[in-house]
């Protein structure tokens, strides 16, 4: 179980955990697999969570490179402008307005690009005030680049973090980092949580 008093920061996961992209996000992989031949429910299923390079490699290994870059860019491209039902999650606000009062800081930490990243958050009316992407780390999830930089940019030793996430690749990252967790979709973090207003009682 996670130590409640010992957390001082809170980062989120963007897709998924704040922002609900998941029809724009199966939409997009959907697209791109009919253009490459590729499985496109599997596409999705194996997206949730990671970089989209990370999924087209596995997807096509047998692509160079310069191939797997521009199939990439690609994937990202049907995403960019799939905002008209792109959403904040239930609680999202809520929750944003609570460390807001209580003077906790937040970062979002995503495996989306910074232009993707800033249209979904924009869209549903959230500003971070600490934004990790794709952009600013070497490696993406599960690598837990982004959990550390954030911390950092925010002032917070990992293990005084507290992770929202809602996929496993995410949970990994998080873990790695040092971070303590509340996990979404029924997954096994520190804190077991349904949704985000679990987060508002349990920090109200």
């Amino acid at each position: 179980m996670a130590d409640i008093d010992n957390i001082r920061a809170i980062l989120f996961d963007m897709d998924g955990t704040l922002v609900d992209s998941d029809r724009a996000v199966e939409r997009s992989w959907l697209a791109w697999a009919a253009e490459y031949g590729a499985d496109g429910p599997a596409a999705y299923e194996m997206a949730h969570g990671s970089p989209s390079e990370t999924t087209v490699r596995k997807l096509l290994p047998h692509l160079g490179e310069d191939e797997i870059r521009r199939a990439s860019t690609r994937q990202l491209e049907l995403q960019y402008d799939d905002l008209s039902d792109v959403v904040a999650t239930p609680g999202a606000h809520d929750l944003i307005a609570l460390l807001a009062r209580i003077g906790r800081p937040w970062a979002v930490v995503t495996s989306a690009d910074g232009r993707l990243a800033k249209a979904r958050l924009n869209a549903v009316g959230i500003t971070p005030p600490v934004l990790v992407t794709t952009d600013d780390i070497e490696a993406g999830k599960p690598n837990p680049a982004g959990y550390l930089l954030a911390a950092q940019l925010l002032g917070v030793p990992p293990e005084n973090c507290l992770v929202v996430e809602d996929a496993e690749v995410g949970l990994q990252a998080a873990r790695a980092a040092g971070a303590q967790t509340a996990a979404l979709r029924g997954l096994d973090g520190d804190i077991p949580i349904e949704g985000l207003a679990d987060l508002v009682r349990l920090f109200s």
